[in-house]
């Protein structure tokens, strides 16, 4: 049996498939729920294996499977309500025979799955440009994906500061791309991530970086609105504002807070129930308190926002539970508790309540070099 949340949502849609509607919009907030986020463990095989190279390990498909198998039986169910899973993830079992699926469900944790093929540089746009490949096969993969227990997805597209940059056409065609993605993952339905993740690679200050990311997020919900994308089914996964990583002056965690919720107030609509943050190269401990410092100016008259402001991290949840593991197989139960830690202290700054003592204190800037398009 499932232990999914049950409420079902007053939203009746005045278009054709009302029910569905009502699903996704379900979905969409149990994904948001108070005090929950996602973990990213979609990494894909390639992706996954410099993580696991660096450590030491073999990228085999049963490491991959074993080292998932942590992640995916751990106790996250009070702080977690989804995780995005690699398509080869999505069909595998543990040691036992269990379906990961069966697993994330005993706890009332959707799986999700990344549906995106990755980035191909954008023609006739500014140097590391790119666009995300992936629509051709989509409603198909979509139908096969609900089959196998998917319930929300995920498409990741990059958008790169530089001078003059980024270009209209970028920022025209990934938030359209991103809105039919949306549309397709919808009609099958699937709850859609929508991530316009803005590179932190660059010198810019964080005054440009919430230039662009108001001109990317308003870019981005137009094209859903465009689209007929139901806002109340789809959840926003962007990156905080920050200055660039090579910026002369880095920001406190208040002025990104400012930047951040400043940027989302001006751009996104209320009906969209979550904004999912991606942790973009942040360290474990940094992702964590720049969410507590973005909650409590949520919190404040004249800067109150509508929407859940939570996480979805892949290295800032999974960073020092895959070196522990990696060094000490044998230690999984350890490597899950951390993980439970690591996802209670960031459960807790989504609601702005987190205490301040980091399970990973200190630990350096978790950006592996540049993560857009590479020859």
């Amino acid at each position: 049996g499932h232990n999914y949340p049950s409420h079902t949502s007053p939203l009746q849609q005045h278009r054709p498939g009302a029910m569905a509607s009502v699903d996704l919009a379900t979905v969409a907030s149990s994904l948001a729920a108070r005090g929950k986020g996602l973990l990213a463990a979609d990494e894909s095989t390639g992706t996954i294996g410099k993580r696991l190279a660096k450590m030491g390990l073999e990228n085999t498909e049963d490491v991959r499977r074993a080292y998932r198998q942590v992640l995916l039986t751990a106790p996250i169910g009070e702080s977690v309500s989804g995780v995005i899973l690699f398509k080869e993830t999505l069909v595998q079992k543990t040691d036992g025979g269990k379906p990961f699926v069966e697993c994330l469900a005993e706890q009332g944790v959707y799986p999700g799955i990344k549906v995106d093929e990755g980035l191909q540089p954008l023609e006739g746009g500014l140097e590391g440009e790119t666009w995300t490949k992936g629509l051709e096969c989509l409603a198909a993969n979509c139908s096969e994906y609900v089959k196998q227990g998917a319930r929300f997805a995920k498409w990741r597209a990059t958008i790169k500061i530089q001078d003059g940059g980024p270009s209209e056409a970028a920022v025209a065609r990934n938030a359209d791309e991103l809105a039919q993605y949306a549309k397709i993952c919808q009609t099958a339905g699937l709850v859609p991530i929508v991530e316009p993740e803005i590179l932190i690679d660059g010198s810019h200050t964080i005054q440009r970086s919430q230039e662009v990311a108001e001109r990317v997020l308003s870019a981005c919900t137009s094209r859903l609105w465009h689209h007929s994308v139901l806002l109340e089914g789809c959840l926003l996964k962007p990156q905080m504002v920050l200055p660039g990583v090579d910026s002369s002056t880095k920001a406190t965690p208040s002025e990104i807070a400012a930047h951040t919720v400043a940027a989302l107030r001006r751009t996104v609509p209320a009906a969209i129930p979550g904004v999912m943050f991606l942790s973009g190269g942040q360290s474990e401990e940094e992702a964590t308190v720049n969410l507590n410092a973005i909650n409590a100016a949520a919190c404040t008259p004249g800067t109150s926002c509508p929407w859940s402001l939570s996480f979805s991290y892949g290295r800032a949840l999974q960073h020092s539970v895959l070196e522990l593991w990696a060094k000490e197989p044998a230690r999984a139960r350890d490597a899950q508790a951390l993980l439970a830690a690591v996802a209670a202290a960031n459960s807790a700054a989504s609601k702005g309540e987190y205490a301040g003592v980091h399970p990973v204190a200190g630990g350096g800037s978790l950006a592996e070099g540049f993560r857009g398009w590479r020859a």
